[in-house]
């Protein structure tokens, strides 16, 4: 997937006949699904509850998602996007660790309980969470990789192993913690987490 892509809409007004969409149309359909996600749940997140929610027409959101599955990824890659946010620069560890703790953190409230819906609505629907890597994962883990892949070439960054496997040992503890609920799961300890990974050597914690 392009590393330039900055959000749900790239990934899916690509390919679409018609015209062109709205952003702020697209905002408020992806904000509607999400909303409704948080509060309802995702068995009444419809089409159609999200084409009432937010005033538009559902054949407006069948133009623009080819399913209600992508329309729900895409409205949690929204929301992402919002509360844990790539960009940034500075020390690669730092980052990372600064965006582990927020995920953590947001793992603990509705954004973890949202991300574990969407992903058993998916495997429910196609037998796979391949839409959901596709859609979502492959964006958010290729743009933190990068930073992984950049500390390791500056030196700022000790661990020697791949940069998709430090990603993978990172962000799977997490959420494999938060799945079945295995302690401490926290911020610090995502912070503590990272460094152990990233900087194996007595520089940890620094």
């Amino acid at each position: 997937m392009a590393k330039s892509r900055t959000g749900p809409v790239s990934a899916t007004a690509a390919g679409r006949r018609g015209r062109p969409r709205s952003a702020e149309a697209t905002n408020a359909i992806l904000q509607s699904a999400y909303t409704l996600m948080a509060t309802t749940g995702l068995a009444a997140t419809s089409i159609e509850a999200v084409a009432r929610h937010c005033n538009v027409s559902k054949m407006t959101i069948y133009k623009w998602w080819p399913s209600r599955e992508a329309l729900l990824i895409d409205a949690f890659l929204n929301q992402a996007s919002v509360v844990l946010p790539l960009s940034g620069t500075g020390d690669p560890v730092a980052r990372v660790r600064r965006h582990a703790a927020a995920y953590t953190e947001a793992l603990l409230g509705e954004f973890g309980k949202v991300q574990l819906a969407v992903i058993s609505e998916c495997i429910s629907k196609t037998g796979s969470a391949e839409m959901f890597y596709e859609r979502y994962l492959n964006f958010r883990r290729s743009a933190t990789v990068e930073i992984i892949a950049g500390g390791q070439e500056d030196g700022s960054i000790g661990a020697v192993g791949a940069p998709e496997n430090l990603y993978d040992a990172i962000y799977g503890n997490l959420f494999y913690r938060y799945v079945f609920g295995i302690k401490p799961l926290s911020p610090a300890y995502a912070r503590n987490l990272v460094d152990s990974l990233l900087r194996p050597e007595s520089d940890s914690g620094r």
